[in-house]
């Protein structure tokens, strides 16, 4: 497995560099926390900004988006070998620390920050947390686990310090195996994370009005 940690040592360059990052909500001089919101292949930024909408003390969080080149993170599945989601998937590790980084430069500890993904999405935010283990306000994959042909619990390290992480998919997800999901539940456990796994019959390749519940859930406890 290509097991690239990104951190002070590490500035990748990929096809996801420079990229536009899209707002929502609160201007981030005024925000009580910030969402990073992941989308999902073939769609954009804009579009995983319209979850937005659906909830409510919006005006009390930024929404940022950071936008894949050719509206796609990485070019193969994400249960594939990780070395032939290159350079996509590093480069999409990198964008989401950079955001992270620029986040925290403006005063907003770990503990104040969401990371939010569905779909491809949510399988990049997911290994990015379990790489990047810290107290995060809450991590928010929707349909997506961890990436790679297999998951070695080995490989994933740190302390998560308790971060909720909610995890939601459907049982019948023609792209995401719910071994998977079980997989990743397993991954943030072993980092201290307090996780909740939702698995719905029957729901296919969406995001469902309990889902939108839960986020909220997690923003109240921030707003």
């Amino acid at each position: 497995m290509d097991f690239l940690r990104i951190d002070e040592h590490t500035n990748f360059k990929g096809p996801h560099q420079g990229q536009n990052i899209v707002h929502a909500g609160a201007d981030l001089s005024a925000a009580k926390a910030v969402m990073i919101m992941i989308h999902g292949r073939g769609a954009s930024a804009q579009s995983i900004l319209g979850l937005a909408g659906e909830l409510d003390n919006v005006d009390e969080i930024t929404f940022l988006a950071p936008q894949a080149a050719n509206n796609t993170w990485y070019p193969y599945s994400f249960l594939s070998p990780t070395d032939q989601n290159q350079p996509g998937l590093n480069s999409g590790l990198q964008a989401i620390y950079d955001l992270i980084s620029g986040v925290q430069s403006k005063g907003f500890s770990s503990d104040k920050i969401f990371l939010l993904g569905f779909s491809q999405g949510a399988c990049l935010a997911s290994e990015f947390a379990a790489r990047h283990p810290a107290k995060y306000a809450g991590i928010i994959a929707l349909s997506g686990g961890v990436i790679g042909d297999s998951v070695e619990l080995s490989k994933y390290n740190g302390d998560m310090k308790g971060t909720p992480v909610f995890m939601g998919c459907s049982d019948i997800d023609p792209h995401i195996p719910e071994q998977r999901i079980n997989e990743s539940v397993k991954v943030f456990n072993k980092l201290g994370a307090s996780v909740q796994k939702n698995i719905y019959p029957g729901m296919g390749h969406l995001v469902n009005e309990d889902e939108i519940k839960h986020i909220q859930e997690l923003i109240n406890l921030k707003a």
